[in-house]
């Protein structure tokens, strides 16, 4: 083997695995557009809806809840550490606060639901296109995505905005539990600090986060339910994908969203 082989049989399989990433990143996309384009077309099954919305929003309450309350209080724990450092022990109802709205709220929020929910829509789905149940909608005049997709799609991102300002309000009173019981602070003090440095924005920028998280998780596990392998193995395949490509679309949507919120 020449040397120039050698060279350019890394430069290859780059190319390659960059040329299939922009592909799925368009297949994704035109996936998405035809989501949204069935919203103006009648018909809409409310009762799929009223479903998915029961799925996704109440039945994930209890893990985002039990997330937050837990992360609020090793939050305020970690803070007040740091804050001793430099006599800051003050700040902690404030960083606490502001850190779950804008931040750890939104993301863990969302990665909770994006390991519960991608992963059985995508099972789901992947199940109903392996017992052949969607070429059966099909042939019913029933279009897949209409019937499938869009109701959980559109439950998910009004779904996990409730998710997350409830798991803001429980990772604020998680905080304040320990830094009252724990860190000795005054209780009329923590939540006067808590909603002096609160702003509106921070809680909006937040719940907004929790809307685009919400359409990832929903669209990514419809997306790999549809486009999955036949048998187990590939209901399997797909059900992990979704996962993964889930929480890791909510990471860096969340970075690019900091940046907007950030500039604006």
């Amino acid at each position: 083997m020449s040397a120039i082989s050698l060279l350019l049989g890394p430069i290859q399989r780059l190319g390659a695995a960059v040329l299939g990433l922009c592909a799925a990143t368009g297949r994704i996309a035109l996936f998405a557009a035809q989501t949204v384009s069935h919203l103006a077309r009648p018909p809409f099954y409310g009762r799929e809806f009223l479903h998915a919305l029961f799925q996704i929003g109440w039945l994930s309450l209890p893990v985002v809840g039990l997330t937050a309350l837990f992360t609020g209080g090793a939050l305020a724990l970690q803070i007040y550490a740091g804050g001793a450092r430099f006599n800051a022990e003050a700040v902690v109802p404030s960083i606490v606060a502001i850190g779950m709205v804008r931040e750890l709220g939104p993301v863990l929020g969302g990665l909770m639901v994006a390991a519960r929910v991608a992963s059985s829509i995508a099972a789901e789905i992947g199940t109903m296109k392996v017992t052949e149940q969607l070429d059966a909608l099909t042939t019913l005049s029933t279009h897949p995505m209409k019937y499938l997709t869009l109701p959980r799609v559109l439950a998910a991102t009004l779904a996990v905005p409730v998710l997350v300002a409830v798991g803001d309000a429980i990772g604020i009173m998680g905080g304040y539990l320990v830094g009252v019981a724990r860190l000795d602070f005054n209780s009329a003090a923590y939540l006067r600090n808590t909603v002096d440095f609160l702003e509106v924005w921070d809680v909006t920028s937040g719940l907004l986060k929790g809307a685009a998280f919400g359409f990832i998780i929903a669209l990514m596990g419809c997306y790999y339910g549809m486009n999955s392998a036949r048998g187990a193995q590939g209901v399997g395949r797909a059900t992990k994908a979704a996962v993964v490509a889930a929480s890791v679309m909510i990471l860096a949507a969340n970075y690019l969203l900091t940046e907007v919120f950030f500039s604006a």
